[in-house]
């Protein structure tokens, strides 16, 4: 039986349009404390146990598993669930690019990096709730698809998984996407919990830092989600200065639980992400997912021998019930016809059109129809499945519209097609036609979650893993783009990847660039769509791209320590002063805009920052308008600027509006080390809105803000 007072927060919150939120859960407290009081000890650690066995699934039926038609998510995985105590079990839905569940079913959204490149809160919330509804109606009720890693070098297989390079967006996106998927009374999980940004050493990679980039770099985005609400952590492989991520007791009990104040309930990574019975459970690992190799018999018997203690065991099974009672009592339900449906299908085809960045145009985009009547339609991602590696976040659409299919489509337009494998055929049809679309890039079997050991021709000798220093193009794709080119000038190439791709060797050559990521089920129907311009571009890099490999952070793949530095990306070219290819936050239109009039204010704890935005073109578009705030009269080392927000506006031709983006101080504070506390230097900063992080592109002024200091920030 629910306590009433939980109804009648639900039915407040409901009235607000908000449910589940810390407040709301916390007040199942009551009731789930007289659930723990009629549980032994055996259920309590039921509940915190995966109810998989490793014995009876094996590593060889676990790697299938990923790939197979009976994958291992193709319905949610359950665990816990108390039924007679009326405690409800965890329904498991992996992601984060939609529901891994089913087959043949469920919305495959662009890759999390593409969604990034759109900058679009409200799109990613929008985005949120639909997963949330397909989460419902394959019966599942927790998402775990919340992924805010950093990628510290652009070479982390797994960088498609997450939102870019930059702290202040991966936590905004991914907050967005907590409270979409909540809304819909679906328990959000965030990922991985933390310092994970390797891929083919993250079971034995061990990585320190200094306390400023902890704290400063690496886990700010991670507070955002836990802000924003979000109600379970999962923790990552690697170690952090020498303890397992699963059970290290500062990140868990200090810093997630104690002076973040978590309410929710933490679970590792599945299959040994912990390590030791004990000091998971007294480090503060409230669940061990999806097999159970140290909770189980094994805490019980630990919990026996007084090596854990029954309150250790009590203050999990408490998060895990009360979580599970808030989002299951009154929840949402949805029907199958929700799953892959129009809705969600256009949302996605939406997302990939503004996600869609272009880089390079010498007037050759849009095309016109009329002028091009033939077009050669070149390369091997050109019509094949775009949608992201074949790991644990592998969704399975009724669907896919590659590029070749979606060009097709636009009647009076001869398409004549070579998948690049004859280089000479290739040439031949680039030659017969009016303009050429060049698709290269990257596979599953270059990039991604690393599964198996399979050789194959790729860049690390595995099926997906790190890319590492390797992040050009493939020999082959830069001999296409070098030929194709020299034989019609009008040559576009769409890149397709998880990440930053380096593009120095060849850039130069074709007549116009896009990236294009990996852009969903729909992805194919959007490049068509910016190709004939029927959508203008308004993706924005969510990463920097470099001249050299050499600019970025140093970084040993298979290392068993690592250690990361204060700067990477683009603040660490910036203050090397080293001149990027394309900056962070850029991308063009097929219209321009002029921003002007900036003016800046600090009031009621928050930096306001305005200006007045115009279309200059004369197309309808779409610009993201960019803060960044500058460091120069700091005392202390910091970048030369960071992104503090953004703002999507969109405006017809010779429309101007004015854009406004709100900042909490606090986001302004640097972390003293010594002291232990979040200072705001008393100091002018320097206040810039523009278009992307190049200097070139922003309006700049400068602001005196007074300082202050707080524990836990301001």
């Amino acid at each position: 039986m629910i306590h009433k007072k939980a109804h009648e927060r639900i039915k407040e919150k409901e009235d607000e349009g908000v449910r589940c939120t810390k407040d709301v859960r916390m007040s199942y407290s009551e009731a789930a404390e007289e659930i723990l009081k009629r549980l032994s000890t055996e259920q309590k650690i039921w509940l915190m146990s995966g109810n998989i066995d490793w014995y009876q699934l094996g590593p060889e039926k676990l790697a299938y598993s990923m790939t197979g038609e009976n994958h291992y998510n193709v319905r949610p995985l359950l665990a816990g669930g108390i039924e007679e105590e009326g405690v409800p079990a965890m329904g498991f839905c992996d992601g984060p690019r939609g529901v891994v569940c089913g087959n043949g079913q469920s919305t495959c959204f662009p890759v999390t990096v593409m969604r990034g490149a759109t900058f679009d809160t409200e799109l990613e919330e929008e985005i949120g709730r639909a997963i949330g509804r397909e989460v419902r109606a394959f019966g599942g009720n927790l998402f775990a698809g919340v992924c805010v890693n950093l990628p510290y070098h652009p070479g982390w297989g797994r960088s498609q998984e997450t939102y870019g390079e930059e702290s202040f967006a991966l936590g905004a996106m991914g907050a967005a996407l907590v409270r979409g998927v909540q809304e819909e009374d679906v328990i959000a999980c965030v990922k991985h919990y933390a310092f994970n940004s390797m891929e083919n050493a993250r079971f034995r990679v061990d990585i320190s830092c200094d306390a400023r980039t902890e704290q400063e770099v690496f886990l700010p985005h991670f507070k955002d989600c836990v802000d924003a609400g979000a109600a379970c952590v999962m923790t990552s492989y690697n170690r952090y200065k020498g303890v397992c991520a699963g059970h290290n007791r500062y990140l868990l009990r200090q810093i997630l639980k104690k002076e973040w104040g978590f309410d929710g309930f933490t679970m590792s990574d599945f299959n040994y992400g912990v390590l030791d019975t004990v000091e998971a459970a007294n480090g503060g690992q409230d669940m061990e997912m999806l097999m159970t190799h140290f909770y189980g018999d094994n805490l019980l018997r630990a919990v026996q021998a007084g090596f854990v203690k029954e309150e250790v065991v009590d203050e999990a099974a408490l998060r895990i019930i009360r979580t599970l009672l808030a989002f299951e009592d009154g929840h949402r339900e949805y029907g199958e016809s929700v799953i892959g449906c129009r809705e969600h299908r256009e949302l996605s085809r939406r997302c990939a059109e503004e996600g869609i960045t272009l880089l390079k145009n010498d007037g050759m985009l849009p095309l016109d129809q009329e002028a091009v009547r033939t077009l050669a339609v070149i390369g091997p991602v050109a019509d094949v499945d775009i949608t992201g590696d074949l790991g644990s976040s592998r969704v399975r659409p009724a669907y896919v519209v590659t590029i070749l299919e979606a060009v097709r489509t636009y009647r009076g337009v001869q398409v004549l097609y070579a998948d690049g494998s004859d280089l000479e055929y290739a040439k031949e049809i680039a030659g017969k036609a009016d303009a050429v679309v060049l698709a290269v890039g990257y596979s599953p079997s270059d990039e991604g979650e690393y599964v198996t050991t399979k050789k194959s021709e790729n860049y690390t000798g595995s099926d997906g893993g790190d890319r590492g220093d390797r992040l050009g193009l493939h020999e082959s794709d830069r001999i296409l783009v070098h030929e194709i080119s020299a034989v019609n000038s009008r040559t576009a190439v769409v890149l397709v990847g998880g990440g930053m791709i380096m593009m120095t060797e060849w850039i130069h050559e074709p007549a116009a660039v896009m990236m294009a990521y990996y852009p969903g089920q729909e992805g194919g129907t959007a490049v068509a769509e910016v190709l004939f311009g029927e959508v203008n571009p308004s993706g924005k890099l969510p990463f920097v791209v470099p001249y050299r490999t050499a600019d970025l952070p140093k970084v040993d793949w298979f290392a068993d320590d690592q250690y990361y530095e204060y700067y990477h990306g683009y603040t660490r070219l910036e203050k090397l002063g080293i001149e990027p290819l394309f900056p962070y936050g850029f991308g063009l239109s097929y219209t321009t805009f002029a921003c002007s009039d900036l003016m800046a204010s600090v009031e009621y704890g928050k930096l306001t920052a305005a200006c007045r935005v115009k279309n200059t073109g004369t197309r309808a578009g779409s610009e993201v308008v960019q803060l960044y705030v500058g460091f120069s009269g700091s005392a202390v080392d910091r970048p030369v600027k960071q992104l503090f927000g953004f703002m999507r506006v969109t405006l017809a031709p010779g429309e101007e509006t004015e854009a406004v983006i709100t900042c909490p101080l606090e986001k302004l504070c640097w972390y003293n080390p010594v002291s232990r506390l979040w200072e705001l230097e008393e100091m002018n900063y320097e206040i810039c809105l523009g278009s992307s992080s190049d200097s070139k592109d922003l309006l700049k002024t400068e602001l005196w803000i007074c300082g202050g200091q707080a524990k836990g920030g301001f």
